[in-house]
């Protein structure tokens, strides 16, 4: 219970962050809905709407909820990282705001199209869709069913920028004979996207701290960008913990050069975690960063029989795999879940969505996990210059300005 507690402290203290930083994406209401949605009082989710008859007496009808849905990929509702972490948006939208959730499980990409349809004929007034590979079914259903409004985790409207290519208006843009996409009105469809590689940053400069073997390890799920997001600001933070202390960590797994690296080719499969963990362990890495959902548990439970530490991501790992706790150096945290609050907050007070959505280190989007088991074995000086980095990320406007060196 004290880790639940703890959790939803933290959580209550990012969304405050997240609204203060989203107020300019908030504020449009340009974007009307044709649906009715919840408001919120201190003491009850929905208000009353009195109605008269010529014969009857007065009655009240309370307005329906509005009704949120949301359409998992193939890791699952309980994926313990990813999905389920998106999840707990809709659960604290369903606590604090009335509203109505439903969510539905993709088996295969095949199941993709349908879910959203699906849900799309049960008259949701949102549907959010978890993840990179969602992509193309949702921008294409955003097209076909307008104005049912949509977010989408890990992607901006697909394909292209539409807010830069189409001002958000159904206009095409030169390329819209190859693109006929462009013709839509993508409006209704907010991206929620994450600089986690700011976060990710961090922790590679802790683990080429810890390391006692001098060589780290990273793996991912599949090839995409959300996922190599992450092995590219880890394996930059052990590059810049070299560069500042002049020693030689090795960071295997991948090489944010040449774009190379080692993928297990699911999100499934905790058989595939271990076998990914014990060869990295194997050729001496003591600090392993899987960025692949589910499948970094069986990379867990590797470790815990080899000696090794594992880094986890999207949520923190100590909370909801707590019987790997021994092993968790740290989590990189992408906080799906006050993105997701946060767009159906919009939802309920303004009747949109909102704007492209990026959570960064300067608006509590992502960050470090707390270190848990290994407060007292991580080195004071070590801690206070992550923080100091951190802060220097977020003075710069992001990783890549942090990285870039100043002219002259």
């Amino acid at each position: 219970m004290m880790r639940r507690r703890l959790a939803l402290v933290a959580l209550l203290a990012v969304f405050g962050l997240i609204v203060a930083a989203c107020g300019d994406d908030t504020t449009d209401t340009s974007a009307a809905t044709t649906t009715t949605a919840a408001t919120t009082t201190t003491e009850a989710p929905t208000t009353t709407m009195a109605t008269t008859t010529t014969e009857g007496p007065t009655t009240t009808v309370a307005p329906a909820a509005a009704k949120i849905c949301q359409v998992t990929d193939v890791g699952g509702i309980d994926d313990k990282s990813f999905n389920e972490t998106a999840w707990r948006g809709m659960e604290l939208a369903r606590d604090a705001l009335g509203v109505e959730i439903a969510f539905l499980e993709s088996q295969a990409a095949t199941d993709y199209r349908p879910n959203i349809e699906s849900f799309v004929n049960e008259g949701c007034d949102l549907i959010i869709t978890v993840g990179f590979l969602l992509a193309a079914d949702t921008a294409q259903a955003a097209c076909d069913f307008f104005p049912q409004m949509f977010a989408i985790i890990d992607q901006s409207p697909y394909p292209g920028d539409p807010w830069g290519a189409m001002n958000n208006n159904g206009t095409p843009d030169d390329a819209s004979d190859d693109f006929p996409e462009f013709n839509c009105d993508y409006s209704k469809l907010r991206g929620l996207t994450f600089a986690t590689d700011e976060a990710a940053f961090l922790a590679g400069y802790l683990a080429a701290g810890m390391t006692q073997t001098g060589v780290v390890g990273t793996f991912g799920g599949i090839n995409i960008p959300p996922v190599t997001i992450f092995m590219d600001g880890f394996v930059k933070g052990v590059r810049y913990y070299n560069t500042i202390n002049g020693t030689e960590v090795t960071a295997l797994g991948w090489d944010p050069d040449t774009a190379d690296g080692l993928f297990t080719g699911n999100f499934e499969s905790l058989d595939d975690g271990r076998a990914f963990g014990e060869n990295l362990n194997d050729e001496g890495a003591d600090i392993i960063l899987p960025v692949a959902g589910p499948v970094g548990q069986g990379t867990a439970a590797a470790c815990q029989e080899r000696g090794c530490m594992i880094i986890g991501v999207d949520a923190d790992w100590y909370l909801t795999v707590p019987q790997f706790g021994d092993v968790m150096l740290v989590s990189i945290l992408k906080n799906m879940d006050a993105a997701v609050l946060n767009t159906i907050t919009n939802l309920v007070n303004l009747g949109a969505v909102g704007n492209l959505y990026v959570g960064t280190l300067g608006n509590g989007g992502v960050g470090l996990s707390a270190y848990h088991d290994f407060e007292a074995t991580v080195p004071a000086e070590l801690a206070a210059a992550i923080e100091q980095i951190k802060a220097d990320i977020i003075a710069a406007g992001g990783l890549a300005a942090f990285l870039t060196p100043p002219e002259g």
